[in-house]
């Protein structure tokens, strides 16, 4: 028996989906394909499915053939035509084991130390901060294939081998999803891992070599690559990186082989210096953050999430070292400073008591800034200076309390939708939203809608190809051309509003209409919400100012929003014409460049003349020899990476 139908399962059947196809479809004794125009495959296979690309509004057939076949199809068909297929069930867990963090980058003061001095290699600075420690390597070793020959009378017992390595995998896999301190994210990637492992068509790919003569070994490493080739070559961004998924559960087979088990972060003794040519944003989220001492990288710069996250805990970091990182796989000792960007293995005597010295001033700077967390600064007229934080994730409540943040003056979306292997539902982003306003009422959180770029593709939105991303398809220009995507996040926000003060952002304005256009959006958002009977609030609604564009209309946009934010790291990019992340060009990047600082000033005078409150939400709020400067222009808000608000807080303290 068959049927067609269309698929209306939201963003098609990508992994999540995909799964609970397959088990659904496991569900019944029939056998069961599907197919999508000349090709068909099993429906009781994951990646077979995933590879044959089934998208939303895509036509397919079912077929199946068994006793209990009209059952099969009335549920397999009726799973295809539900829009919510695929969301429930954790359906927060992300699949993909390395995802990027948010989209705002932080441009540190200091970049490359040049020259380099003597017992330092030289990186740049993408966290402040001295630390010296015991070196923490983390380089996985690369699993080489043996491409041995086996006889005819060995097959056998290497076929039991694999399958007893598959079986360890899995058996391991189950283990870890039982425990009791798993967090959902964490559960959802390891269940997705699983289902991998016990897919017919990489386990067939591998046994196929076996037969065929290859030790288990290389047969596993040959299958991954194979089968992670055939994901790498669709066209589409989401399922490529499902080749990552693949090769990683490849890999853990091969170990299972070898009797090994992978390099793990969680060993990481106190204090120590993590060292690596990169890490995955999955390592990293499960790496004991509060261990670290400091981390080295050979990849990465200021804009990576690798640096994003060590400011965010006030962990220094240097990164970008190129090969020379490979120098330090065998020290012993380190010595970091992240403010200069400099490492150096194995100090001697001089280094270490200098980085010793340092360490104490640091700890007691720390110690005397304690006395500021918790006051409000002001300037000497009585005026409040909000003190907020920069924040990507609810997992970063926490230290923007502890630093004493006044609220939230950036709270970057793009991880909520990056992280996922589908877009965030409406309901996701309300308790996402809704949480982080109970956490920090009764202050202000200011929430920036999607802020995202062809340069950063995300699951379920199409970015077209562009010589100069920065420049193209991004921001406010994409939410308003896919108001499926931007209505959800403004309707959530509408949702989660009655929780605490809720202020909105948009990112890359550049003309009034944009923030009217917006605006006749959410007023179509509330009407919606209040004609099905949710509660809904009201908010204020603000502009970034990045673009030279925003800051010579600045007048007329001061009559549409309700606040200004100053987006330094974008604004200084645009004005000096210099891509932020062009080594090259690097020193143009700075926001004390007289154009930029007029920039910020004309943006400043604009507002205050319309008598709307003017911020910050650049790193650039966070610089000691700027702040005064930000202050006298008349900002009455600054916000930063919670690492810098003591000190920040501090120095306003001392204006007179």
């Amino acid at each position: 028996m068959e049927r067609s139908t269309i698929v209306r399962v939201h963003e098609g059947l990508h992994a999540r989906p995909a799964t609970r196809f397959v088990k659904l479809a496991k569900s019944f004794e029939s056998d069961i394909e599907i197919a999508k125009a000349d090709k068909s495959v099993s429906a009781k296979s994951s990646v077979k499915l995933m590879l044959l690309g089934v998208k939303e509004n895509d036509t397919v057939t079912v077929r199946a053939e068994g006793a209990d076949a009209i059952e099969a199809l009335e549920a397999l068909i009726g799973y295809l035509e539900n829009p919510l297929s695929g969301l429930d069930e954790n359906a927060d867990a992300p699949v993909v084991a390395s995802a990027p963090a948010s989209v705002e980058p932080i441009v540190p003061v200091v970049t490359l130390v040049e020259p380099e001095e003597t017992g330092f290699i030289t990186g740049i600075a993408a966290s402040e901060g001295v630390a010296i420690g015991e070196a923490y390597p983390f380089f996985p070793p690369e699993i080489s294939a043996d491409n041995r020959t086996l006889k005819t009378s060995e097959i056998s017992a290497e076929l039991t081998r694999f399958h007893d390595a598959v079986a360890h995998v899995q058996q391991r896999m189950d283990a870890e999803l039982k425990a009791d301190n798993l967090a959902e994210s964490d559960r959802g990637i390891i269940a997705a891992l699983k289902d991998i492992a016990a897919d017919e068509t990489l386990l067939d790919e591998a046994t196929g070599l076996i037969r065929g003569g290859l030790d288990a070994l290389s047969a596993m490493l040959g299958a991954s690559a194979a089968v992670a080739r055939q994901f790498s070559e669709i066209d589409d961004p989401y399922l490529n990186a499902r080749a990552d998924d693949v090769q990683a559960v490849g890999r853990q087979i091969c170990l299972a082989l070898l009797g090994q088990q992978d390099i793990s972060l969680e060993a990481l003794p106190d204090g120590a210096i993590l060292i690596a040519e990169d890490i995955g944003a999955w390592d990293f989220a499960r790496a004991p953050l509060k261990k670290i001492g400091a981390i080295v990288c050979g990849h990465g710069g200021a804009t990576s999430h690798v640096a994003i996250i060590a400011r965010t805990h006030g962990i220094p970091a240097v990164l970008g070292l190129g090969k020379a990182v490979h120098q330090l796989k065998d020290v012993k000792q380190i010595a970091v400073d992240g403010s200069k960007g400099r490492v150096a293995p194995d100090p001697d005597e001089a280094i270490c008591a200098d980085f010793k010295q340092r360490i104490a001033d640091a700890k007691a700077e720390k110690q005397a800034l304690e006395a500021y967390r918790t006051m409000i600064p002001q300037r000497a007229d009585g005026t409040v200076i909000e003190v907020a934080a920069n924040l990507g994730a609810l997992e970063e409540i926490e230290v923007a309390q502890a630093a004493g943040a006044m609220g939230v003056g950036l709270f970057r979306t793009e991880l909520l939708f990056m992280k996922h292997m589908h877009l965030p539902s409406e309901d996701m982003q309300t308790e996402t939203y809704s949480a982080l306003l109970k956490a920090f009422a009764p202050y202000p959180v200011i929430v920036r809608t999607l802020d995202i770029g062809g340069d950063k593709p995300i699951a379920g939105i199409e970015f077209p190809q562009e010589e100069n991303p920065f420049l193209g398809w991004r921001g406010i220009r994409m939410c308003l051309d896919r108001p499926d995507i931007f209505k959800p996040q403004l309707r959530a926000l509408l949702r989660s509003a009655v929780h605490g003060q809720l202020k909105v952002m948009l990112p890359m304005i550049s003309d009034v209409a944009e923030i009217r256009a917006t605006k006749a959006l959410i007023e179509t958002c509330r009407q919606e919400l209040l004609s099905e009977g949710k509660a809904c609030g009201q908010f204020d609604l603000g502009v970034m100012i990045e673009t030279p564009a925003a800051v010579f209309a600045a007048q007329q946009l001061a009559q549409e929003a309700a606040f200004f934010s100053i987006g330094t790291n974008d604004l200084t990019q645009y004005v000096m014409a210099a891509d932020r992340l062009n080594p090259t060009v690097a020193k143009l990047n700075d926001v004390s460049h007289p154009a930029v600082m007029a920039a910020i000033e004309m943006t400043a005078k604009a507002g205050i003349e319309a008598g709307i409150m003017v911020g910050m939400c650049g790193e650039a709020a966070a610089r000691p020899d700027l702040i005064a400067e930000f202050i006298r222009m008349g900002l009455t808000e600054l916000s930063m990476s919670p690492a810098s608000i003591p000190r920040a807080k501090k120095l306003i303290s001392e204006l007179k």
